[in-house]
């Protein structure tokens, strides 16, 4: 978005199903419980490349353009006016981080929607394309087989009791290829009708629907949901209830998720002058799976927007372990693969620095025909490999599903 952009958002009649506006497979969208902001077009659009200093260069670079952008927004609500979808990764070794400011914004929060545009001459308009599913969807493993991976678990396992580190978390991909095009709007509206609860989202090829609010930014209040420790739903009330109660009373899981709410509430407390925990984990229960979940609330003591605190929490222990940079070097030295922006902060930024940022989960990287899927478990001293092997294909399911139909 450079100098002479014209930004304008006014109030619109309810668009109904968000996802279907979308003209193109190039599509931004944030979905929860059929709310949220979508986006196509291009007004500004910025790749970043491998370093720690990637979140801050993001920051500048969004201050420069909003700044210079002539805004006139009659709504006033978080996600009106500019908004960049983001999409970061893991690794601050790994390039390819990416903001997009969509051309035009279509968005409903709390029964008001809007409408945001974006002119001037920079601006790329999206061709509009009909959508067509993936058809003969074949699969093929990923950077390790899964014997391969069990092996790797079972080194961080040994690495773990011998008191290297207390929680590492080890992901693996898959890749799926079809004979034809993979079209982001099949899938994002699949993955948002089976899973409204998650926050269904896509940036730059990037699709899936994550549990995991990293943090959102309204004003000066701010939240966040911590999970870790998962479980797969039961084929019938019985087995479903008998799952549910052994989840609550597993120490491994427990042991696991209470790594990850300590991270949160460690980094976010010097940020924030009032903090809240929930005392307990509660049970965070989708199609496939269940969590252990614990929310996080807090008010800011001063300035920060929403991109800054994903960055400040990035990466929390949920998705990386602890002490994280031991962590980080084991899942280096273990995973055999580049993660990408997999488990790497994604979400939206509006320009008074609110917005919401997830902890991108259950999702996959398309690229024409293919597309390479993601899927990781927290490991502790009680972890075993074959039950984590099995954790990973429960979490892969959602996105099998999104391409299979």
């Amino acid at each position: 978005m450079s100098p002479g952009l014209a930004v304008k958002t006014v109030k619109v009649p309810n668009p109904g199903d968000l996802l279907t506006r979308l003209p193109g497979p190039e599509a931004c969208a944030w979905i929860h419980e059929g709310d949220g902001i979508v986006g196509w077009g291009e007004a500004a659009r910025l790749t970043l490349p491998a370093g720690p200093d990637r979140f801050a260069a993001s920051e500048t670079w969004l201050a420069g353009l909003f700044d210079a952008a002539d805004i006139t927004d009659d709504v006033c609500l978080p996600g009106t006016g500019p908004v960049a979808f983001g999409s970061f990764t893991f690794d601050p070794r790994s390039d390819g981080s990416v903001l997009i400011v969509p051309a035009t914004i279509v968005a409903r929060r709390g029964g008001v929607a809007w409408l945001t545009t974006i002119t001037g001459p920079s601006v790329r308009e999206h061709v509009s394309a009909a959508a067509y599913p993936p058809d003969e969807v074949r699969w093929s493993d990923g950077s390790l087989t899964a014997p391969q991976w069990e092996q790797a678990v079972t080194a961080a396992v040994t690495r773990i009791k011998a008191g290297e580190l207390r929680k590492v978390v080890l992901a693996r991909d898959l890749y799926a290829s079809s004979s034809a095009p993979i079209d982001s709007r099949i899938l994002l509206a699949r993955l948002a009708a089976r899973a409204p609860g998650c926050y269904t989202f896509a940036c730059a090829g990037l699709v899936g629907a994550t549990p995991e609010l990293l943090i959102q930014r309204e004003g000066r209040d701010v939240s966040s949901l911590v999970l870790a420790g998962t479980m797969a739903r039961g084929g019938s009330q019985a087995d479903d209830a008998a799952l549910s109660a052994a989840l609550l009373a597993s120490p491994k899981d427990a042991e696991e998720h209470q790594y990850s709410v300590d991270s949160v509430r460690d980094l976010l407390a010097p940020l924030c002058g009032r903090l809240a925990v929930d005392p307990a984990p509660f049970l965070l229960q989708m199609a496939d799976y269940q969590h252990l979940a614990t929310k996080v609330t807090g008010v800011l003591a001063g300035e920060a927007s929403a991109l800054r605190l994903a960055a400040s929490l990035h990466p929390t222990a949920a998705i990386c372990g602890t002490p994280t940079e031991t962590a980080l070097q084991l899942i280096r030295e273990l995973e055999g693969m580049d993660r990408g922006r997999y488990s790497g902060p994604v979400g939206w930024v509006d320009y008074r620095g609110n917005g919401e940022w997830g902890i991108a989960l259950r999702c996959g990287e398309v690229n024409g025909s293919r597309a390479r899927l993601f899927a990781g478990c927290g490991i502790v001293a009680g972890s075993q490999a074959a039950a984590e092997l099995t954790e990973t294909e429960t979490k892969f399911r959602p996105m099998r599903r999104a391409l299979e139909g």
